[in-house]
């Protein structure tokens, strides 16, 4: 099971993001997360229908990276998976072993409870697109440290620019700050939507997290809710 990050932790990875981001823009990016709270009407993240080869480039890209320390210890990277059309996407932290192991996000059981929580708002796994900020296991499964982050988000960044789904689901502290920005506990930012770029973001509470508290699975049904119905507001 994934420890939760401290405050220290997270203010550290925070910064590093800021100065990341800071660095893009000077270089003149236009994949740079917004964090109000306000949708923007327009965006090159909305409207696309992915873009297949670009994926694949990035995903070769990742599996040779050596950018970071996790590279030594990784069997394979875990680049993501599914539908590079999906009008949902879902953003999780790290692989764990059992991702590590295949390949594959989001296989282990919290895969398999995310697949449920898929289903039920009447999506299949193929239909979503899976991915991690981080793209290598760390070691025994603690949180990703923010010298990670800073050196492996950019490709998920990328992997938003190709896909550019209609909502995105940040599983998790990591996720969330990565993409909503704030250092808020994850409690009190889950249930509304915030804004990457035009993209609406609905933070909510990591599968992880949810079997040692089942507790938190109907506030995650709650959010799965509201998803169901921004993605049919969308298509109206």
């Amino acid at each position: 099971m994934r420890a939760h990050p401290s405050r220290k932790a997270l203010h550290e990875i925070s910064c590093a993001l800021r100065d990341w981001l800071t660095l893009e823009a000077g270089f003149g990016t236009e994949t740079v997360p917004a964090s109000s709270g306000s949708r923007q009407k327009e965006s090159p993240l909305r409207g696309g229908s992915g873009d297949n080869l670009g994926l694949k480039q990035i995903e070769r890209e990742v599996a040779s990276c050596v950018k970071c320390s996790l590279h030594r210890g990784r069997s394979q990277t875990v680049f993501g998976e599914g539908s590079p059309r999906a009008e949902l996407m879902f953003v999780g932290e790290a692989p764990g072993a059992e991702e590590d192991r295949q390949g594959r996000p989001f296989v282990g059981q919290a895969g398999q409870l995310l697949t449920k929580i898929i289903e039920s708002i009447g999506l299949r796994r193929e239909e979503v697109y899976i991915a991690n900020v981080i793209k290598c296991r760390p070691p025994g499964n603690r949180g990703p440290l923010p010298e990670e982050v800073h050196t492996c988000s950019p490709y998920l960044v990328r992997q938003i620019t190709l896909i550019r789904p209609r909502i995105i689901c940040a599983l998790g502290r990591y996720a969330t700050l990565v993409l909503v920005r704030k250092e808020e506990s994850l409690s009190l930012l889950r249930g509304r939507f915030y804004d990457y770029q035009g993209i609406p973001v609905m933070p909510t509470f990591h599968p992880a997290y949810l079997l040692r508290n089942p507790s938190a699975k109907r506030l995650v049904w709650e959010d799965m809710k509201k998803i169901r119905n921004a993605l049919k507001e969308s298509k109206a």
